[in-house]
């Protein structure tokens, strides 16, 4: 096949599947309760600290949003944003653990996903330092959520472990997504998709600051 073969066909791949993706989170929205940190029957050890994050669609799309970003930004942050979540997420996770209240959490969580989703549907150009800052603030909060909601008879190091590489993955997910823009038709669709992520966290955000009201 020649080289425009390939791209015709990388093209009409991007563009099948990022409609598909917006699809998916649309149904798993409507799936979840209003507040998704909000998980009853969450066992101990590591397969449940896997699962966790992928059952809360605020921090599944922000981490999302998180490689996205991080792929539009380029090198270093493509892999240095991702890298660092993670690491302060886990420096949040103890906190939650240990019970040290930090300021109105859900609040920040959905905003989390509102900023990010900007992010990403503006194309925003931050310094590499101020990205990293931005990432590791709301990284706090999504680790202080996961770590409150350990359960009495879990295994923390094993459930810590489980939702850090499941965010981890998470943010390769939003880095492959990344990936198309190469291709302009494929920014386009990754800007349109930043756009239902912050509306996504807006819709959060409603829920959240009704609830604290």
């Amino acid at each position: 096949m020649t080289g425009n073969g390939r791209t015709m066909s990388s093209r009409v791949v991007s563009s099948r599947a990022v409609p598909g993706l917006l699809v998916a989170m649309a149904a798993l929205v409507l799936a979840q309760p209003a507040f998704a940190h909000e998980q009853v029957a969450v066992g101990g050890g590591l397969v449940r600290g896997l699962l966790h994050p992928l059952t809360g669609m605020d921090h599944l799309i922000a981490m999302v949003a998180v490689g996205i970003w991080g792929a539009q930004l380029g090198a270093p942050a493509i892999w240095v944003l991702p890298i660092t979540f993670p690491m302060v997420m886990a420096v949040g996770g103890v906190l939650g653990v240990l019970r040290i209240p930090l300021p109105v959490p859900e609040v920040v969580i959905a905003l989390s996903a509102l900023v990010l989703g900007a992010a990403v549907a503006m194309r925003l150009r931050l310094p590499f330092a101020a990205a990293a800052v931005v990432v590791a603030v709301f990284a706090v909060f999504h680790g202080h959520a996961h770590g409150a909601e350990l359960p009495g008879s879990a295994n923390p190091l094993a459930y810590g472990v489980g939702f850090v590489v499941a965010t981890g993955l998470l943010h390769l997910c939003g880095i492959m997504i990344g990936t198309l823009t190469r291709w302009p038709a494929g920014e386009r669709l990754i800007q349109g998709l930043g756009v239902v992520i912050a509306a996504l966290g807006c819709y959060f955000l409603a829920q959240s600051l009704g609830a604290a009201a």
